[in-house]
């Protein structure tokens, strides 16, 4: 079983959300960027909540989102994964991101987007506990912008997604 390890936040100007994936997958850690896979939602979504190309390359892509009000990174600081899929995470191997620090670093955050189900839950298992119980943070569970959630076209996801907008000024 492989060890993998997600990668450093893009921390964006004065962010007031932070982004968790869980972990990034095979074609995210080949190619070493965030959402790596062509049919992954979630370059076309920032593209509609925050208005970056998402048909120019990686470089500009993230040289776009870092203008914005965004941190991007993953629950998972690195676990026990064979392939991509978050069912296959080794449950007991799981070592999270020092997401309380970074939130420390930027008390502005006002809310943690969650992307997918898996995010969240190691989240509030993993973080959520070390966070300071006056912390004002709103934790958002978002559908998963990956193709393997088929059960909500694109519209559905962005949909839900825009709820972001609401944290931002």
């Amino acid at each position: 079983m492989a060890r993998v390890e997600s990668f450093a936040p893009i921390v964006g100007k004065r962010p007031l959300v932070l982004i968790l994936g869980s972990m990034p997958g095979i074609a995210s850690l080949e190619a070493v960027q965030y959402y790596a896979h062509p049919r992954n939602a979630f370059w076309p979504i920032m593209a509609e909540l925050f208005d970056i190309d998402a048909t120019t390359d990686y470089a500009q892509r993230i040289t776009q989102i870092s203008q914005k009000p965004v941190v991007l990174w993953d629950t998972l600081k690195c676990c026990y994964r064979p392939g991509s899929l978050d069912s296959a995470i080794a449950s007991d191997s799981v070592e999270a991101n020092d997401i309380p620090g970074l939130l420390q670093t930027h008390p502005q955050i006002r809310a943690v987007a969650c992307n997918g189900a898996t995010s969240a839950n190691y989240f509030r298992k993993l973080v959520l506990p070390e966070l300071e119980a006056t912390s004002a943070i709103d934790l958002l569970k978002l559908p998963s912008t990956s193709p393997a959630n088929a059960g909500m076209n694109f519209a559905q996801k962005l949909a839900a997604w825009r709820r972001l907008l609401d944290y931002i000024d």
